[in-house]
């Protein structure tokens, strides 16, 4: 499946899709606003100021399924993200990432397995996917992974254009 083929609201709940983001290199992380990673903001928003002239988005999930760590309305996650952390990538509706009710998006990504194996279910929140401009996933990345880790970046650069 293309991952850029799923369609998911914007976080204020308008109808929107991922297939505008179809041709540039995605890293799509399930976020919170109360987790003791959610510093890594700092990390995603440098990573997206640094490389989004070339083709290079984040985008996050909102995601309360582990232990009620996002539990803010669209406007109070809109509003802690960008006065916090200057968050300047684009934000999706709250969703599941596990379970029944588990998002069609994550239904795809979690079929991808981590460099240590690990595949199936999200293990925590900042759980990173790597997508390349086509809609595969190029490589996934353990929550505690900090999104500016040599890996990270050096996976961005080699899936970027010239």
């Amino acid at each position: 499946m293309n991952t850029y083929d799923v369609d998911i609201a914007a976080l204020d709940g308008t109808p929107d899709s991922l297939r505008q983001y179809q041709g540039t290199v995605s890293l799509m992380v399930n976020v919170a606003s109360k987790c003791g990673l959610t510093p890594q903001y700092e990390g995603l928003v440098r990573l997206q100021q640094q490389f989004h002239d070339r083709g290079f988005n984040v985008l996050g999930f909102p995601c309360n399924q582990f232990l009620g760590q996002e539990p803010g309305s669209p406007e109070e996650i809109a509003a802690f993200c960008s006065t916090t952390y200057g968050v300047d990538f684009p934000l999706f509706e709250k969703i599941d990432v596990n379970g029944d009710d588990r998002h069609a998006l994550y239904a795809s990504l979690t079929e991808t397995a981590d460099a240590e194996g690990h595949s199936g279910d999200i293990r925590w929140n900042f759980e990173k996917f790597l997508v390349g401009s086509d809609g595969s996933v190029i490589a996934r990345y353990a929550p505690m992974v900090d999104p500016e880790a040599d890996e990270i970046v050096a996976a961005i650069e080699a899936a970027l254009p010239g």
